[in-house]
């Protein structure tokens, strides 16, 4: 077992194969280093007249810095469920407290050559004042989904969320 470190990188993450049965634990920064498959949750926040949580992500994230993205979410904690990741950070991304638990829609696995993980993609609607935390979102606003496909291809966007966007509007979502 890995020693636990402090931050987000020292964050102890389950490492998984390729059909998502749990084989170890790493720390989020090994996972990363050495391209350890882990887990993700993604979710699709919208506000109660169905415009989508868009945000711009800080420069010191970890990964995917600046990047726009359409989903709030992370990386799952050791032992940590989907569903709870998907609410914790949903919660703590949108800086909120009471969200109604989101709702799973699919999962997939994200691979390239630099990184990998299975994603957990769900969606919830946040009807509470959004105060997203200022260490991960450099910038927000809640976008109709015209005005999201319109930026699809003029904005940087992250590559895990414009893939799991896709594959939502492939389902018809």
């Amino acid at each position: 077992m890995t020693e636990r470190r402090e931050g987000p990188a020292g964050e102890l993450v389950d490492v998984v194969d390729e059909q998502d049965r749990v084989v170890g634990r790493a720390t989020r920064s090994e996972a990363y280093a050495r391209r350890l498959r882990h887990r993700c949750a993604f979710v699709l926040a919208r506000d109660p007249q169905r415009r989508i949580f868009v945000h711009r992500r800080t420069t010191t994230k970890l990964i995917f810095p600046g990047r726009y993205d359409m989903f709030v979410g992370g990386v799952l904690q050791a032992g940590e469920t989907y569903d709870a990741a998907a609410l914790r950070e949903a919660e703590e991304e949108l800086g909120v407290s009471g969200l109604p638990a989101p709702t799973p829609l699919f999962r997939f696995c994200y691979d390239t050559p630099e990184h990998s993980w299975w994603s957990g993609v769900y969606e919830v609607t946040c009807a509470l004042p959004v105060r997203p935390q200022a260490e991960e979102v450099a910038w927000h606003a809640f976008l109709p989904e015209a005005e999201v496909a319109r930026r699809l291809d003029e904005w940087d966007w992250v590559p895990d969320g414009l893939e799991a966007y896709r594959r939502l509007l492939a389902r018809g979502r």
